[in-house]
């Protein structure tokens, strides 16, 4: 891609975002259009630059492509624009046309906070300028979006949980997390087809993911994307070589986290039935991805009921013995 010079060892982008050119003003206005016309009246409505370093363009082509979008920001039809971008290409001159443009959230591909894990990954810079450049996005008065990605080369679960709580120092109010996947044709197949890298398995993927959730949600820091988009290339696997890819993957997680939870519940009095109180909007995870969670509790009773309490928050239950 035109923006971003360097070759992340992971990194295919026209493959992981569907697009091999960058697209034009005319094609930006006719995606808006498109998406706001499924759109209720009077919706906060956000556009978003991603699939590349946004800030890696030069700043003709950035002014190009988010002046396209400031026609439906006057018609108060769009709130305002988001974008992501390298923490090594951000500067203040930069910021300032941003913020003269509307561009509200800034999201930085920063992956880990492990100089180490960075360097075997090819990123070309270190932890300091996440943190250099997660300064400036909150002087110029940005809200900050870090993204991060778990089991990249020399990673451990303990560098990963490193790594989300220095994102809550760093202030970030959005996260994506994602998991490391092989995609054909990248450095990292060469590093896996000779046997020097060795992806997580999905179980593994899923408990780190899930073990990091908790610094983010206890923070109130907003978790808006777990996993990668299930693309075409990923779907038929004709990009996808290895790695923990499954199209409900943040479903895994939150059944892990329930799952957890309810590890706690015993039949210590060889009762017939529970009934579980649960908060509001927990009730897909708590049953589990493919009733995983409630097969596991009716192995330990004949009758297991979710029912939803809400003046119950976060993961809190109440459990009811029949």
């Amino acid at each position: 891609m035109e923006a971003c010079p360097f070759q992340c060892i992971y990194c295919d982008q026209e493959k992981i975002s569907g697009h091999s050119t960058i697209p034009s003003t005319d094609e930006i206005s006719e995606t808006i259009q498109t998406h706001l016309s499924t759109m209720p009246d009077g919706a906060d409505i956000e556009v978003g630059f991603f699939g590349g370093t946004f800030t890696g363009l030069g700043i003709e082509t950035q002014k190009h492509f988010l002046d396209a979008v400031q026609p439906f920001i006057h018609q108060q039809r769009v709130k305002s624009i988001r974008l992501s971008t390298r923490p090594d290409f951000i500067n203040p001159e930069n910021l300032k046309v941003l913020k003269s443009f509307h561009v509200e959230t800034i999201e930085l591909g920063a992956q880990s906070m492990d100089d180490e894990v960075l360097r075997r990954s090819g990123r070309g810079h270190k932890a300091r300028a996440v943190e250099v450049a997660s300064k400036m996005i909150h002087d110029f008065g940005f809200r900050l979006g870090l993204q991060m990605m778990v089991g990249l080369p020399g990673d451990t679960a303990e560098k990963c949980l490193f790594t989300a709580k220095k994102f809550v120092e760093l202030g970030a109010k959005d996260v994506r997390i994602y998991p490391t996947l092989i995609i054909k044709g990248t450095p990292l197949e060469r590093f896996y087809r000779s046997g020097k890298f060795i992806p997580l398995s999905l179980d593994e993927a899923v408990n780190q993911t899930a073990m990091i959730f908790p610094v983010f949600e206890n923070a109130g820091v907003n978790i808006i994307r777990t996993g990668l988009h299930p693309s075409e290339g990923l779907l038929d696997k004709t990009d996808l070589v290895a790695g923990p890819f499954h199209v409900s993957f943040k479903e895994l997680v939150l059944t892990k986290l329930w799952n957890d939870q309810f590890k706690t519940i015993e039949n210590t009095n060889n009762l017939n039935e529970i009934i579980i109180s649960i908060p509001k909007g927990q009730l897909n995870a708590a049953v589990g991805y493919e009733a995983k969670n409630k097969k596991m509790l009716l192995r330990k009773f004949g009758k297991v009921k979710f029912v939803i309490d809400p003046t119950l928050q976060n993961r809190d239950f109440h459990v009811d013995y029949r």
